[in-house]
């Protein structure tokens, strides 16, 4: 159920990297997807708005979705111009990787979600029409990934 949350929220920020958007929204995007399911399993109680402009999923998804990739993995760059968070424009590369930590002792969680914690992550360039998924050929539905771990017999480099 993580997995798969953590995979909606990365389908929902992918969709927001188009030129014109703000650098934020790819986030929010993921935030309101991640704190949208953490409710709907119990795992934050509350209604969404009011959890999200409380920052509560902070507790467990405590990092931004992305950063700017070029030269370096995390390449330099402003997030904000003037105050005002940057337009993505034609040529940006950013990554695109929400994750979930639930560490032991959670308190208030139930203790099957305690010492799991997944990012996914892809590399994206924007494009005139939106954006390019340079890592499309990584495998990373449940499906997919359980393919690729049977054809490794239990055994993978």
């Amino acid at each position: 159920a993580l997995y798969e949350l953590v995979l909606k929220a990365q389908i929902a920020a992918i969709a927001k990297v188009r030129p014109g958007n703000h650098w934020n929204d790819p986030h929010m995007a993921a935030v309101r997807v991640i704190t949208r399911g953490l409710v709907d399993l119990g795992i934050l109680k509350g209604r969404v708005p009011t959890l999200i402009k409380n920052e509560a999923y902070k507790r467990f998804y405590m990092h931004r979705t992305g950063h700017w990739l070029g030269m370096d993995v995390h390449d330099v760059g402003d997030y904000k111009v003037d105050g005002n968070w940057r337009l993505l424009e034609p040529g940006m590369v950013l990554t695109v990787e929400p994750g979930l930590y639930i560490p032991e002792g959670s308190r208030g969680v139930a203790k099957k979600w305690w010492n799991i914690g997944i990012r996914i992550e892809d590399d994206v360039v924007v494009t005139k029409l939106g954006c390019e998924v340079l890592s499309k050929d990584v495998p990373k539905g449940v499906a997919e990934i359980e393919a690729a771990m049977a054809g490794c017999a239990g055994v993978c480099p």
